[in-house]
């Protein structure tokens, strides 16, 4: 498309892409730009867009199935289209912690895209961390040890009674996740599908163990790589205004919802992205029931 323009944003991940309409009905060129800009730049924005829900998720479904959330409600005619609300009254927001979007399935979401609606009249940021950068920058030993280990993933403690996601906020409707929720493996190191790139895929939010390890073994390691992965180098943040979207992989992507707007609404939609049936024959998960000590 003659008039798509990317401006990088930050070193480690991050374009701003200009000159198209997501409201359209693209042809497939642009499509195949749009997305080439998001696996090369990890998560890339729009300004001064209209998106109502259903172009939403027309634009959503032009990169893959798109994901119905298990805890989280969705909109009552589109059940793929969550609404991420913060009333002035909320005291907790939602998605304000780093982790990568649904790695708690089998089949984690490959990206998810968020459409600003409403905004504080101050702060309501997100940051960005990629999980690429943070895996080139290991030395070669732990880069090697790392790519035998796997991990464990559950919305067991983030969805659990106490967790942050299933804290209480007067619109959004939020179901605790109760009794077995699933406990899935990854690897900790994830080769990208498209780019061939090595990521980091771990995350505080939903990782809890190292497979074959127990939680305090678990522990150390998994310290550092959360702190490690969240280094202000391999981070970019954006600023949002009505109309932006942001289009992040979560393959290789960490983001954090700044909650720095007390007394103030912030109304965000978003649809999440899930792989082509192609690519999740690919994926090699397991469902695991081991002790965690």
């Amino acid at each position: 498309m003659a008039g798509l323009k990317i401006r990088k944003l930050a070193g480690a991940l991050g374009a701003e892409l200009s000159g198209v309409d997501l409201s359209q009905d693209l042809p497939d060129a642009t499509i195949a730009e749009i997305r080439q800009a998001y696996v090369t730049h990890q998560v890339i924005f729009f300004r001064d867009q209209a998106l109502t829900p259903e172009r939403q998720l027309a634009f959503g479904r032009r990169f893959g199935p798109l994901n119905i959330h298990p805890y989280v409600a969705g909109m009552d005619a589109h059940p793929e289209v969550m609404e991420i609300v913060k009333e002035p009254e909320d005291r907790v927001n939602f998605g304000g912690g780093w982790h990568s979007d649904m790695s708690f399935l089998e089949h984690p979401s490959i990206g998810s895209i968020l459409y600003a609606v409403e905004l504080p009249s101050f702060g309501g940021d997100t940051l960005f961390a990629s999980q690429a950068a943070a895996y080139d920058a290991l030395s070669p030993g732990l880069k090697k040890t790392l790519e035998t280990l796997n991990a464990v993933h559950s919305a067991g403690r983030e969805y659990s009674s106490q967790g942050h996601s299933a804290q209480s906020r007067k619109t959004m409707k939020v179901v605790e996740a109760e009794g077995a929720v699933g406990e899935f493996v990854h690897p900790v190191v994830k080769v990208h599908p498209e780019t061939g790139r090595k990521a980091l895929y771990v995350n505080p939010a939903f990782t809890m163990r190292i497979e074959g390890w127990s939680r305090r073994e678990s522990k150390a390691l998994l310290d550092f790589l959360f702190e490690h992965s969240r280094y202000e180098a391999f981070t970019c943040r954006f600023a949002w205004a009505p109309g932006s979207v942001a289009f992040w992989d979560n393959r290789s992507v960490w983001h954090f919802a700044l909650n720095d707007y007390p007394g103030e609404r912030r109304h965000m939609r978003r649809v999440t992205v899930d792989a082509w049936p192609s690519e999740v024959a690919r994926t090699s998960t397991a469902q695991v029931s081991e002790p965690a000590e």
